[in-house]
């Protein structure tokens, strides 16, 4: 096993949680909302001939900020990103960004690409590049709604619906309703009302990216976010790389994810 090691970083409005792992070239693996936890299997894999970073993204779970009000962007993600590679100091970093975590790596490759070897952006949402962003983003503000007004499990079933994932009933009841984590349920409510829109409204400026490999998983045909990951790779000129499982590929099967990973690494 490698060693672990958890820390703290203070940055602008916020003290930022991280974890590392391992020894060797430096692999950052980057959600939004999704925590270091959601990495856990993944990086314990990389950490063998890597030195692996993982973190809460500000607001979230451990990263607790001052202002519970202000918006998480992808920008001032981007920074807290920028401000953690450079307090480790062991850059330039491969990137793997997933949804959320994908846009933020997204936003550092245009504003710090000397921090970056190479961004591995897993199915952004980048609803600005679909041609039917003005129905999305008036849907995206429909389901935050929906969910601020207390309806919980329907704002998750307009959100799969919006997103594309074919999600049985039962499988929302037992993930969304019923008795849940506090934490959880607080995390889930700032990236519903702090993050979702901002995240979505997001437009890359692909002049200003290079050494950029875009990541699709392979049974995510047809969802939101393998449209955006298409359309974003048609902007850049290349090729989009398909990755094993869907859109959390690298939770539900870690080592087949790795694998594939490994090829870009």
């Amino acid at each position: 096993m490698s060693t672990l090691t958890m820390q703290t970083l203070d940055v602008p409005g916020a003290r930022l949680h991280y974890e590392v792992r391992g020894e060797g070239p430096l692999v950052a693996l980057v959600g939004a909302p999704m925590d270091a936890a959601a990495f856990e299997p993944l990086a314990d894999l990389l950490a063998i001939d890597h030195t692996v970073l993982t973190t809460d993204p500000r607001g979230i779970n451990r990263s607790p900020v001052h202002d519970r009000e202000e918006d998480s962007t992808p920008d001032l993600r981007a920074d807290d990103l920028s401000r953690l590679l450079a307090h480790l100091n062991a850059g330039p970093a491969v990137v793997l960004g997933s949804s959320g975590g994908a846009v933020t790596a997204l936003a550092l490759a245009q504003t710090c690409p000397e921090q970056i070897a190479t961004v591995i952006a897993h199915e952004p949402p980048l609803v600005e590049l679909l041609p039917d962003r003005a129905d999305l983003h008036a849907g995206t503000e429909d389901i935050i709604a929906t969910y601020l007004g207390g309806d919980v499990l329907a704002a998750w079933r307009k959100f799969m619906v919006q997103a594309n994932i074919d999600l049985p009933e039962e499988a929302i009841e037992a993930m969304f309703g019923g008795e849940r984590d506090p934490q959880t349920v607080m995390d889930e409510r700032r990236w519903f009302e702090h993050e979702l829109r901002e995240t979505t409204h997001w437009r890359p400026d692909p002049d200003r990216m290079t050494r950029i490999i875009v990541a699709i998983g392979e049974d995510s045909a047809g969802q939101i976010c393998d449209r955006a990951s298409r359309a974003l790779a048609s902007a850049l000129g290349i090729e989009p790389a398909m990755f094993p499982g869907g859109h959390t590929g690298f939770v539900d099967d870690p080592a087949r994810f790795a694998a594939r990973l490994r090829d870009f690494l």
